[in-house]
């Protein structure tokens, strides 16, 4: 009973709290921006078809994305997905270390609404960063895109295919996480405010709320909304997103960020693309050519991933469908 209840928790705060992308007030909105879209695109076919395509929704990739969100809930619920978050404990360190090294803690002004945006803006740009290398690293490793190849492997984007993430990917993300976002959380702490005082809306960060407000679901989604050139040097569309997602081979490896473009910017993976374009999803070879499905159903989805990284340690070659979307090894060999 208990178990029970902890589910049905989660799945409120998953559908009703501010911090989850899922949240009811976000998918109105997104309901909204499609809306709009639909309008200024000269209403094309019934609404409701629009927004909820037949061969997205019922398509079995779709099935899939269900089933991996709902191990996954479980998983947090069970507290697997939280074992390894140790923010608080990497920023309490490191300021430990700053006072230490300083001599003494240095006297700070009263924390102000300009300093608490500067806070949550820093907190934004550090997660963001946190974001791209974690991605970046899953594409560019041999032994870790396994676990990544299974977000890559949907044939449909919905705004649930945000959550088609492997458990040991998931993981490993949050252990980056609890590293960078530590470290930045210390020494703001020891630079800037002195207590941690973010603006938040409706208890989530003001930052990621505006963001999930207007239109991040759209970045897992049949709809293309892009920026235009000038906007998408600064921020990631979602059609960027949906490009990073491409089977063509001159989208792979592009647009890792997920709120800012300044990442790829800076490291040379920046697509931004000059008109709408026509994308297949899924996986590919190295010439762009899609291949077969490997994560037909949930076990193949939890089990492939470990028996293609193993694999690439142990250089023994198992059995498998499938391939993983190629992307550049930390070697620079294409898979």
């Amino acid at each position: 009973m208990e178990f029970l209840t902890s589910i049905l928790a989660s799945l409120q705060g998953t559908f009703f709290g501010m911090s989850s992308r899922l949240a009811v007030l976000f998918l109105a909105a997104t309901v909204v921006l499609v809306l709009v879209l639909w309008v200024i695109r000269g209403r094309p076919g019934r609404f409701f078809d629009y927004l909820l395509p037949k061969e997205v929704y019922l398509h079995r990739s779709n099935l899939i994305d269900i089933q991996i969100f709902c191990v996954n809930l479980v998983l947090a619920v069970l507290g697997v997905l939280s074992a390894v978050v140790f923010t608080t404990l990497v920023a309490a360190a490191t300021l430990t270390q700053l006072i230490e090294l300083a001599g003494h803690r240095p006297s700070l002004p009263e924390v102000t609404w300009v300093r608490s945006a500067a806070a949550t803006l820093i907190i934004v740009l550090t997660k963001d960063f946190c974001k791209y290398w974690a991605h970046w690293f899953h594409h560019e490793s041999r032994i870790l895109w396994p676990f990544h190849a299974l977000h890559h492997s949907a044939e449909v984007l919905t705004p649930l295919t945000a959550q088609r993430n492997h458990p040991v990917f998931l993981l490993i993300r949050s252990v980056i996480y609890s590293l960078l976002l530590g470290l930045a959380t210390g020494l703001m702490l020891f630079l800037l405010i002195g207590e941690i005082d973010l603006l938040t809306i409706g208890g989530a960060n003001a930052g990621y709320f505006l963001f999930n407000l207007f239109g991040a679901n759209l970045r897992h989604s049949h709809v293309w909304l892009s920026y235009g050139p000038v906007i998408e040097h600064i921020f990631i569309s979602p059609a960027q997103h949906q490009i990073h997602h491409s089977i063509e081979k001159r989208h792979f490896n592009k647009n890792y960020g997920e709120v800012f473009a300044i990442w790829d910017w800076m490291f040379g993976t920046l697509y931004v693309p000059k008109g709408y374009e026509d994308l297949t999803f899924g996986l590919a070879d190295a010439k762009g050519r899609p291949v077969e499905q490997p994560h037909t159903n949930l076990v193949n989805a939890l089990v492939l991933p470990f028996a293609e990284s193993l694999s690439e340690v142990t250089g023994i070659k198992f059995q498998k469908r499938g391939t993983s979307q190629p992307s550049k090894s930390a070697s620079g060999v294409d898979k």
